[in-house]
């Protein structure tokens, strides 16, 4: 058995995130924005299937199961990203622009980062791996308080950029 993995380090490794039925294949992301389920536990939990609109992500029974992205059907609105619990729900539009790619993810501190502001943008663990550009920061009333934050990152870091480090509180 390998030594990565969410067993192993806490952290999805690319074969089970490639291995989840929440997770996009490569064509789906030449498509526009879409979402990117990142849950490979099976854990009681459904909020992503009942924030979804377009009814892209199902659970269903038992609710244990893990999430099933339909790619096809997915409007890339952002509602499930607030809705999950596990922060494990992202936005990525691979081909924003020639050289950058966008990625949309929940940020639950303060204070929120500010627009066109240059962060740290991180991994799934945390750890510090390009630079990006804010270009959004959305805190809508059916959020439940999650801001939905964007930055603006080199392509090449589109699958593993997952947020940013956290601004400084000055005092």
């Amino acid at each position: 058995m390998a030594n990565d993995g969410i067993t192993a380090t806490g952290i999805a490794s690319k074969e089970e995130l490639k291995r989840s039925p929440g997770y996009p294949c490569e064509e789906d992301f030449e498509r526009g924005t879409i979402a990117v389920i990142e849950c490979v536990q099976e854990i009681p939990c459904n909020p992503c299937e009942t924030a979804c609109r377009q009814g892209a992500i199902v659970v269903g029974e038992p609710i244990t199961s893990l999430p099933r992205f339909d790619a096809g059907t997915c409007s890339g609105c952002g509602l499930c990203i607030s809705a999950c619990p596990g922060q494990a729900i992202f936005l990525v539009h691979l081909h924003y622009s020639e050289a950058e790619s966008l990625v949309s993810f929940p940020f639950e501190y303060v204070p929120l980062p500010k627009e066109d502001s240059i962060v740290n943008a991180t991994n799934r663990a945390g750890e510090i791996v390009c630079s990006g550009r804010v270009t959004n920061v959305r805190l809508a009333r059916g959020f439940d308080h999650t801001a939905v934050v964007t930055v603006a990152i080199p392509k090449e870091f589109a699958h593993g950029v997952r947020g940013i480090e956290r601004p400084s509180v000055a005092g």
